[in-house]
């Protein structure tokens, strides 16, 4: 099944007069994005699934669960959303709907109802965004661009949102993923590493136990050590090998048999130490791809592991 989806995020932050509505999302430059590749019935949390299975699901994010209370809070905290709320419980119902489709793997329609609920929405839908071009997505230029227009509008967000974790952990995404389809080396030359530090460490002092957040600094200095060497890596970019371990072993107690911490750790333990980790890191997709997802995101990650065991 194949969606057409308007991804100008961008100006869906900025209509904050009128949230933009799933029909005013496939007017505009529609795209067409391909299907979540292992099924689109496997991961459904229908009525209250999606709440009683909320604890597992977001272990990794610790975003609360979108209720209207939630939304108040949320507010309270982000004076400047106030304007952009106009239904608390009207923007939590399609937040909910928003989360049940990201996490089946309809990345598409998760970008169609975070659009409908404003501005509050921009996270997850640059969060589905951000898993679609990285794991779905085949053609490069339509990758580019959707992480680009991602890119821009967490930006936005996290000038609204200040006090959101996971506005800034969504920035941090977004920011990273984008550069590695720049090249590493070209999106350090144009200062997008400090930006991508900077927005996870953010999550981090607003939510210490962010593990997905751990697990994004532990990416981000091993592909930076890899590009440049230990040294350059820490006096010019801060990023240091021993910092791979650190956050990864948080983020490994925090969500214990997580096969998207386990699979990204492998990959950036090959990058920051090199080829004399290989026996570790095969060890670690073993352990990824034993995992039982629970989800699409983590399906992805178990099937990337066995794809390494091969």
């Amino acid at each position: 099944m194949h969606l057409n989806l308007s991804f100008d995020l961008s100006a869906a932050v900025r209509r904050v007069r009128r949230p933009a509505s799933v029909a005013d999302a496939s007017a505009i430059g529609a795209k067409v994005w391909k299907s979540f590749p292992y099924g689109n019935r496997l991961y459904r949390y229908d009525g209250a699934a999606l709440q009683a299975n909320w604890a597992r699901l977001h272990r990794g994010d610790r975003e609360p669960f979108p209720s209207a209370t939630r939304i108040e809070r949320l507010v309270r905290h982000n004076p400047a959303l106030a304007e952009h709320v106009r239904d608390p419980a009207r923007t939590a119902a399609c937040l909910e709907q928003a989360w049940r489709a990201y996490h089946a793997g309809d990345f598409a329609e998760a970008v169609h109802f975070a659009q409908d609920a404003g501005v509050a929405g921009t996270m997850v839908a640059v969060r589905a965004a951000a898993v679609y071009a990285a794991h779905v997505e085949d053609q490069d230029d339509r990758r580019l661009k959707i992480l680009r227009e991602a890119t821009e509008a967490a930006e936005e967000l996290v000038q609204v949102a200040p006090v959101w974790a996971n506005a800034w952990y969504a920035f941090g995404l977004a920011v990273g993923r984008y550069s590695q389809n720049l090249s590493v080396m070209k999106a350090l030359t144009l200062g997008f590493g400090g930006k991508v530090r900077d927005s996870f460490l953010r999550a981090l002092a607003l939510e210490p136990d962010h593990a997905d957040a751990h697990l994004a600094l532990g990416v981000y200095h091993a592909e930076v050590v890899d590009k440049v060497g230990s040294v350059v890596g820490a006096l010019s970019h801060h990023a240091r090998r021993d910092a791979v371990e650190h956050h990864f072993e948080l983020a490994r107690r925090l969500t214990p048999d997580s096969p998207i911490v386990l699979a990204e750790y492998a990959k950036a333990r090959m990058l920051a130490f090199g080829a004399a980790q290989f026996g570790r890191a095969y060890g670690l997709f073993q352990e990824a791809a034993a995992c039982r997802p629970v989800d699409a995101l983590e399906r992805l990650d178990v099937e990337l592991a066995k794809r390494e065991l091969i």
